[in-house]
């Protein structure tokens, strides 16, 4: 297939690019102002329509000519969508809905930033990109990174619900 760019991005790749950006604007957005990724809001909604296009984009992309570590990512993600769903708009998690919900679409964001910043750091800049390889052991720190501050603003999120749970009716 004809590649387009300097990036080496086959026409679905770079669709598929220019998508990620915007979820991942989206899910910062929706971190920032709403503190959480809320599929009820426009921001929220954003990212979940723009998740689930990056990663239905992400499954025919083969570089390798083989299933790779990041079409495994992207079956999880979309697992992880259908629980934060079924979390949102049923009660199948009993009283630990909302919390399944919140947790589930803040992994996604977790599963997101993993080939963000892969791909980002081993396509840039053109010609000599920062990490040689998707193997590279700075990748391991920095996913190590995210996962940490995963679990912080999880922790901050379910604290948060259930600060606003225990608070009286009306007040």
């Amino acid at each position: 297939m004809k590649e387009l760019t300097p990036f080496r991005l086959t026409p679905l790749g770079l669709v598929h690019t220019l998508v990620s950006i915007v979820c991942v604007l989206f899910a910062v957005a929706a971190v920032v102002v709403e503190r959480r990724i809320d599929p009820h809001t426009f921001l929220g909604f954003g990212y979940v329509v723009t998740l689930w296009v990056t990663t239905l984009t992400g499954f025919p992309i083969f570089r390798s000519g083989k299933v790779t570590p990041p079409h495994v990512l992207g079956w999880i993600t979309a697992a992880v969508l259908v629980i934060a769903a079924l979390a949102g708009n049923s009660s199948v998690f009993g009283r630990f809905s909302a919390y399944v919900e919140a947790v589930s679409y803040s992994f996604t964001v977790l599963l997101l930033m993993i080939p963000t910043f892969t791909e980002t750091l081993t396509r840039v800049p053109v010609g000599a990109p920062w990490v040689a390889s998707p193997d590279a052991p700075v990748l391991r720190g920095i996913y190590s990174v995210l996962f940490v501050v995963f679990l912080i603003g999880v922790t901050l999120q379910v604290r948060g619900m259930q600060a606003a749970a225990s608070l009286p009716a009306g007040g």
